[in-house]
């Protein structure tokens, strides 16, 4: 069926129609869709406008075309939140719906390197302890987590402990706090080391979150590298004029 046209620019209602044909089920996700004279023809619009409606769904991250293979529909991402608050990866799987797991990889303990010297304002003979994860949705391995603490902030033993919380562990003591946290986002595409840790092919995109959480006294006392599935999760800020 050809797009009826109206007042807006044809692109425009390529966008609407093909973003209902999803809605309704037409094209899957993951599914390829026609080539863009089948597309163009069946749409009754220019090959230019077409195109100029797939750049936009891509931008959108409704479509991914892969140069010589053809366009793809993108999953919708199961889990979205806001930024504003500091809320754990936990809370976000379980508000979707699903159960939370944790597949422990590996925790060291080493001397400060320059970067956590300059981080956290540590010294040289100081340790700083080093602790990768990968979180689960119902047993689907969907975030890479790398957690960087000075030594010194957390419990005896915890290194043994695989179980418990960092919040938890930095604040058992009550001498700390965590307050806010600065993040920095950055998207990646394949990783060769943690994409095949979350199970990602070439075509999907990761998420990189790096977190400096600070507590009651403004003092840097975790650093957090955690690499997001770009098909499961996407994040929003709101932004409020001044």
């Amino acid at each position: 069926m050809t797009i009826k046209t109206d007042h807006r620019h044809l692109y425009l209602q390529v966008i609407d129609r093909l973003k209902s044909d999803i809605e309704k089920g037409i094209y899957q996700e993951n599914e390829k869709l026609p080539s863009e004279f089948e597309l163009s023809k069946s749409l009754g619009v220019s090959r230019a406008t077409l195109r100029e409606a797939l750049r936009l769904l891509e931008e959108e991250n409704v479509i991914i075309r892969r140069h010589g293979v053809g366009t793809f529909i993108n999953p919708k991402p199961v889990f979205t939140s806001g930024i504003e608050q500091l809320s754990s990866i936990s809370s976000m799987i379980e508000q979707a719906g699903m159960t939370p797991g944790t597949i422990f990889i590996r925790a060291t303990e080493e001397k400060s390197t320059e970067d956590d010297i300059k981080r956290f304002q540590t010294d040289i003979d100081d340790n700083v302890i080093t602790i990768e994860r990968v979180r689960t949705a119902d047993g689907e391995p969907v975030v890479y987590c790398i957690d960087k603490v000075p030594a010194d902030y957390l419990p005896q033993q915890f290194v043994n402990n695989q179980d418990i919380s960092l919040f938890s562990a930095l604040e058992k003591s009550g001498a700390i706090h965590v307050n806010y946290a600065i993040t920095y986002i950055d998207p990646i595409g394949f990783h060769e080391e943690v994409s095949p840790i979350l199970d990602c092919g070439p075509e999907t995109a990761l998420l990189v979150l790096k977190q400096l959480h600070y507590d009651d006294n403004d003092r840097v006392v975790l650093y957090s590298k955690n690499y997001f599935r770009a098909d499961k999760f996407s994040f929003h800020v709101v932004r409020k004029r001044v």
